[in-house]
């Protein structure tokens, strides 16, 4: 659903937002509008899980009825060189009713049955690689912390994984003429025959070494 997708990023951007704010004005305001959107969601899951005749049930040391989870937006991490901690404040957690599945870039986990609803926290692209193998999740009696094992060492500027929005114009800013000579190209195509003139004789003085900016001298 296009609504869920968009909420999803949302809360993305404010627990990124979260992890970087200071004040605790703008924290409170921050968990305030995180909670507000996983109570969105909540609604959105339990309305595209309605149960069926066939309903099937997920086991996890126990039968549960897994039929929508309360998605967990809001908590914690910190990190050293070889290793991820991520810290859900989550009281009445069954460590039996645990289910966890790690990927190499993927993180799920789901607490069934707590006070009579199913929580999941969920990052479906990390920072960086994981070791699936060797991450675990203990359960404490007020939190559950989720360890997970870098698979490189290093400091992971986030949990989330970023695109880069710089990077198409890395080449240009390495090679600050490209975007003069692509100017220069669309003024000679554009312009009359004066302006053609002009920006050929402007071009032969870069070319000849006259002047290092073509566009120098020329009143462009």
């Amino acid at each position: 659903m296009a609504e869920e997708q968009q909420l999803r990023l949302d809360l993305e951007e404010l627990r990124h937002l979260e992890s970087m704010a200071k004040r605790p004005s703008i924290l409170s305001l921050l968990s305030s509008e995180i909670r507000s959107i996983d109570g969105k969601l909540s609604k959105i899951s339990a309305r595209a899980a309605q149960p069926v005749p066939s309903a099937e049930k997920v086991t996890v040391s126990s039968t549960v009825a897994a039929l929508s989870y309360v998605t967990l937006g809001s908590f914690s991490w910190d990190q050293d060189n070889d290793k991820i901690k991520i810290y859900v404040f989550l009281e009445g957690v069954d460590e039996a009713k645990v289910e966890s599945k790690f990927q190499a870039m993927s993180v799920d986990a789901k607490f069934h049955d707590v006070q009579g609803k199913n929580y999941r926290i969920s990052v479906p692209k990390l920072n960086k690689e994981i070791v699936p193998e060797k991450c675990k999740v203990l359960v404490k009696p007020t939190k559950i912390i989720i360890t997970l094992i870098k698979a490189s060492k290093g400091n992971w500027l986030d949990l989330h994984f970023k695109e880069d929005k710089f990077k198409p114009s890395m080449d240009k800013e390495k090679d600050p003429m490209a975007g003069i000579m692509d100017l220069m190209k669309n003024m000679y195509e554009d312009g009359d025959e004066d302006m053609k003139r002009t920006i050929a004789k402007a071009w032969t003085d870069a070319r000849s070494g006259k002047t290092a900016d073509p566009l120098k001298g020329h009143g462009l």
